[in-house]
């Protein structure tokens, strides 16, 4: 199973690809690791990220898009701009997409943590969560 796990901050959507087969996982190249959105109240911007993010997936093949869901309110509230971004995904024609509670991915990680540790997997720093979230879904 391929699956893109989506962690967002702010305009951004940073994504990680992941793959689970035998019990053995791998990270294929990507050429994407992050998307933009310039204006996230401009219509325009808004559709060109669903369309690059759409089709980014069909490229690659992706079974599944995986997110962890954010705090919607209190000190740690995330950013309404990021709320925007995953619903924007959420509504995507042909994409199976699935939020995962923090509780229950912290849950998986305790369980099963990666046999490796992220500074050797090769992706960039902004990736790190979005990792953590593809291999606790790929390993529960």
């Amino acid at each position: 199973m391929k699956i893109c796990a989506v962690d967002f901050k702010d305009n951004h959507a940073n994504i990680c690809l992941l793959t689970k087969d035998n019990d053995v996982f791998d990270i294929p190249d990507c050429r994407q690791q992050r998307f933009t959105v310039q204006s996230i109240n401009s219509r325009e911007d808004l559709i060109a990220f669903q369309f690059a993010f759409k089709k980014l997936m069909e490229d690659y093949g992706v079974d599944r898009v995986v997110i962890a869901e954010r705090i919607s309110n209190g000190k740690h509230a995330a950013k309404m701009p990021t709320f925007k971004l995953e619903a924007i995904l959420q509504v995507c024609e042909d994409l199976v997409v699935e939020l995962i509670p923090i509780s229950v991915e912290k849950q998986w990680l305790k369980r099963c943590p990666p046999a490796i540790e992220f500074k050797h997997t090769g992706l960039k720093p902004f990736q790190e969560k979005a990792f953590a979230t593809a291999y606790a879904y790929l390993s529960h």
